[in-house]
């Protein structure tokens, strides 16, 4: 079991869009045992790649005792936007209500470079979409509204971590 430190808001890393994964090998099955360890140690309903800093597009999830993860996934998202309770683990202590679709549906690869299509409602719908933005280099408090952002912000600053910044190599051979 290897579970990894978890990038923080402020790591360049969180803010650059991962690349698509072209080698379906030991590394990238390395890469998703890492990502589940340290998801499940967190403990996280998902977790992505450039949160444990490897700029690759892959992220893994636990909702509702269903384990998975999904590489260089695509979002088909339906309904209206709802608000609902959200937190990340690169921006520790902080919750707030970004607006995501009730029903998303993530086409992509497993590990292997087989298909995958898995849908989800509700929390795991969120899930998906938290960490499929993660891979394009937005955070979930990039989604709130300018009033909500403004106090999210205010609370990250007073955090105990903020501006800790630690860039660290990656086990993986890839520098985000």
């Amino acid at each position: 079991m290897t579970t990894l430190d978890i990038r923080r808001l402020g790591d360049p890393v969180l803010r650059t869009r991962a690349s698509e994964v072209t080698d379906f090998d030991a590394e990238l099955r390395g890469l998703v045992q890492d990502l589940t360890d340290s998801m499940l140690e967190a403990p996280g309903a998902g977790l992505a790649a450039p949160q444990i800093g490897v700029g690759l597009r892959v992220f893994t999830y636990h909702v509702d005792g269903v384990l998975g993860h999904v590489v260089n996934p695509v979002l088909s998202l339906e309904g209206d936007l709802e608000e609902t309770e959200e937190g990340c683990l690169s921006i520790p202590g902080l919750q707030a209500m970004p607006p995501r679709a009730p029903r998303a549906v993530a086409t992509g690869f497993d590990q292997h470079g087989e298909p995958v299509r898995i849908e989800g409602t509700a929390l795991l719908a969120q899930c998906f979409q938290h960490e499929t933005d993660h891979l394009d280099g937005v955070l979930f408090i990039d989604r709130l509204d300018p009033v909500a952002r403004r106090r999210a912000l205010k609370v990250i600053r007073s955090a105990s971590w903020a501006g800790e910044v630690v860039v660290k190599e990656n086990p993986h051979g890839r520098r985000a």
